[in-house]
């Protein structure tokens, strides 16, 4: 079974359900790593599946010119290298921790000999990559097909429900934003301003608080034709 972070059906926080999750890693011992290591960089060989007990995963895309594509964030209890894992080929992105991690982590042939033992692993993997696949459709349908307003509004309504610290503060600066939706920081600096002056969100220093997510949903909603 693969769940989300929420139970909304969330595809982008996709993972299987807490008590497959302890199956997948039973006896594996935590390793704890500190911001900035890479657990696998783009096109590196793939031998290892890695399950996040705590921390956040930033798992990024590069082009060829070296430009940057953050394509998600993974925190506790999701799946980190499952494709390599897989079918042991080159790695699709590159997996950095930030702040403090800890995993577990399994190679292919554990990973295997684990699902071959328990085969309700099988399923919930298969769902898992059907539901990143859906998610990675849906990515490419934003890309194409909405302004940087609603993939900007889109994104912000995600990181509100995930990263917000208790006051509502989200930690990520423009850049980062920038990053996510692969524009520039101006582009992301110019919506931002617009929505602070329509008080619709607050913003400081390398973080911003959602003030009016009703009016970001309807941003996201009549660019989707939902509105």
């Amino acid at each position: 079974m693969v769940q989300d972070a929420t139970g909304s059906g969330d595809r982008l926080m996709a993972r299987i359900a807490p008590a497959l999750f302890s199956l997948l890693f039973a006896d594996c011992r935590i390793e704890r790593f500190q911001a900035g290591h890479h657990l696998f960089m783009q096109d590196d060989a793939s031998d290892r599946i890695y399950g996040v007990v705590s921390g956040r995963i930033e798992i990024s895309l590069f082009s060829a010119e070296g430009q940057k594509l953050v394509a998600n964030i993974e925190q506790g209890q999701s799946l980190v290298g499952e494709i390599g894992a897989f079918d042991g080929g080159k790695r699709t992105a590159t997996a950095t921790c930030i702040g403090p991690c800890e995993l577990y982590s399994l190679n292919r042939r554990q990973l295997f000999e684990r699902i071959e033992r328990h085969p309700e692993l099988a399923r919930a993997m298969i769902e898992l990559l059907c539901a990143r696949l859906r998610w990675v459709s849906d990515e490419f349908g934003d890309q194409a097909f909405l302004d940087v307003e609603a993939r900007l509004a889109k994104r912000l309504l995600f990181l509100s429900t995930r990263l917000a610290d208790e006051e509502g503060w989200v930690a990520i600066s423009q850049a980062e934003l920038a990053d996510f939706l692969g524009v520039t920081r101006e582009s992301v600096n110019r919506v931002l301003n617009d929505w602070r002056g329509r008080d619709w969100i607050a913003l400081k220093r390398g973080a911003l608080r959602l003030l009016r997510a009703p009016a970001l949903r309807r941003v996201a909603a009549a660019e989707d034709g939902l509105a």
